[in-house]
């Protein structure tokens, strides 16, 4: 079975209110990482918690956040990250925000001007 993203893909965490167990910790959700590994198919833990022992399988990947962006006070090194093995129906793609980059202001300083016969060196 094919994942819907592979190594490299920029993928949202979804919020979905489940009841019982999940694997998909709160800090995460609505938090954006790269998938950095395809860890295999599994059968769904959600459903394992309550004995449905049969089912469809599950991908999981591997997916790294920027330690700042999880948390906001984070005061560690910019690099810092944290990977954490999340299932594909926690996860969408992300939704790319390209925006260009707004023109910059005229500036309002006028440009120095010399007087009539003044030697350029006696501008300030």
């Amino acid at each position: 079975m094919r994942g819907r993203f592979k190594v490299g893909d920029r993928v949202t965490v979804l919020e979905l209110n489940k009841a019982g167990h999940i694997r998909t910790p709160f800090y995460v959700r609505h938090k954006t990482g790269v998938v950095v590994q395809d860890c295999g198919l599994f059968l769904n833990p959600e459903d394992l918690a309550v004995g449905i022992t049969s089912g469809p399988v599950v991908k999981l990947y591997r997916v790294q956040f920027q330690q700042r962006d999880l948390w906001p006070d984070y005061k560690g090194a910019p690099q810092d990250t944290l990977c954490i093995e999340i299932y594909d129906h926690w996860l969408e793609a992300a939704r790319t925000t390209a925006r260009k980059s707004a023109p910059k202001p005229a500036s309002k300083k006028k440009p120095a001007t010399r007087k009539k016969n003044e030697p350029r060196s006696a501008r300030a």
